[in-house]
């Protein structure tokens, strides 16, 4: 073997990566021995299986048997007329509820009718609001000192719940229609002061044809006993004599629908109240009643 044969074998080996001139590689280290997988104690296992049943999840009441008095914090704020159950869950995450004083965040709370309940401050009790609507007839009436001639309204609402509930405005026993009840005293008040945010309307009966002057006298608004009288809209029926006139006004007093005519000169014969805050007689014959819909207490609510 001549020189320059071994000097590229030296140079072949080097580009190799560092073979040895036999071309075996370096053995690989051995792997490290491993032991048998240990198991926790029977103490670990207990202490973590505990420590998973304790750990619940944030504002997640510890579950337990409800006792007959006792009632959801959410459903207790529903009864109350304040809001719908799914809005008093986010109102107690929030931290705007307080039972006995304290504030609680927890969701499934139960408390019992006992408890002294505060909603953003205000006073809640638990009965539960009812509103219903009836299409009232004739010969009945709101007052309890017209005698005995004429029957109550209560009388037509009697056994549809075990609350006490009270009509909304008051009804002469010649006017029909609309006449909401409700055990819900801040829509009492709210549907019968005298400055009104929501509409009614009225169809009227009169004695005679209503001539047109009056008509756009009525609808240009009017004094009457040194109050001012202001209707939304008024116009003769279509397909009915012009004794028969629509009439729109936010007052919830039937009383001003009949001096506004009177005033004029005219009889009125028959009042029918057909749209009441949005609500209508539709599905509703005359002496019949139905519970609002939730849909429908909740657009009240918002007037």
């Amino acid at each position: 073997m001549n020189k320059n044969e071994g000097g590229n074998r030296r140079n072949a080996s080097n580009r190799t990566g560092g073979k040895s001139s036999f071309g075996k590689s370096k053995p690989p280290l051995p792997k490290r021995a491993q032991g048998p997988k240990k198991n926790k104690p029977a103490s670990f296992k207990a202490a973590d299986s505990a420590s998973e049943k304790t750990d619940k999840k944030p504002n997640q009441a510890p579950k337990r048997q409800k006792a007959s008095d006792e009632m959801r914090l959410n459903k207790y704020i529903s009864n109350s007329g304040v809001c719908s159950r799914r809005d008093a869950d986010i109102y107690i995450k929030s931290g705007n509820v307080k039972v006995n004083g304290v504030t609680v965040t927890e969701m499934g709370y139960l408390v019992k009718a006992t408890d002294v309940v505060n909603f953003d401050g205000a006073l809640l009790t638990p009965e539960k609001k009812e509103y219903i609507l009836l299409n009232k007839p004739k010969n009945f009436t709101t007052s309890l000192d017209e005698g005995f001639e004429h029957r109550n309204v209560s009388e037509l609402v009697r056994g549809a719940t075990k609350s006490v509930l009270s009509p909304v405005g008051r009804m002469d026993k010649n006017t029909t229609g609309l006449l909401l009840f409700t055990n819900d005293t801040d829509m009492i008040r709210k549907f019968t002061i005298p400055n009104q945010k929501s509409s009614k309307i009225y169809q009227v009966s009169l004695d005679k044809n209503l001539k047109f002057e009056d008509l756009e006298k009525i609808g240009k608004g009017m004094m009457i006993e040194n109050h001012r009288v202001n209707v939304e809209e008024i116009s003769y029926i279509d397909d009915e004599p012009k004794s028969e006139i629509g009439l729109k006004l936010r007052t919830a007093n039937v009383k001003v629908v009949r001096h506004i005519f009177e005033h004029l000169g005219y009889d009125v014969l028959r009042i029918d109240r057909v749209v009441f805050a949005g609500l209508t007689k539709k599905n509703l014959p005359r002496g019949n009643w139905r519970f609002l819909t939730e849909q429908e207490i909740i657009n009240l609510k918002n007037i």
